[in-house]
């Protein structure tokens, strides 16, 4: 059997103390990086889910809503396709005077 020398595992304690300390501050490092993406990332996408909210809120007025006006396009379809000419053309003549100007 070999008996370890107590020098040899006085040496080799502050060394691996000093690898768990630095490991343990760089894992604390990361954890407030992460923490601070985190909050970044929130704050960045606070817009969006509050409008996704909104959305959602409104899901169901907005389905019967679309529905009624699905019916009544589909019993009458001559307005409708009237009034998506008109669109369709101010929409063209729009992006046509926008060219001219620019």
């Amino acid at each position: 059997m070999k008996r370890h020398n107590a020098s040899n595992s006085r040496d080799a304690s502050p060394s691996r103390r000093q690898r768990k300390a630095a490991l343990e501050a760089t894992i604390e490092d990361q954890r407030l990086d992460t923490l601070m993406a985190s909050e970044q990332w929130h704050d960045a996408i606070s817009p969006l889910d509050d409008r996704w909210e909104m959305l959602n809120r409104l899901r169901t007025p907005l389905l019967i809503g679309s529905g009624i006006l699905l019916t009544v396009v589909l019993r009458r379809p001559g307005p409708a396709i009237k009034a998506a000419n008109r669109v369709a053309m101010g929409a063209l003549t729009l992006k046509r005077l926008g060219k001219l100007l620019s």
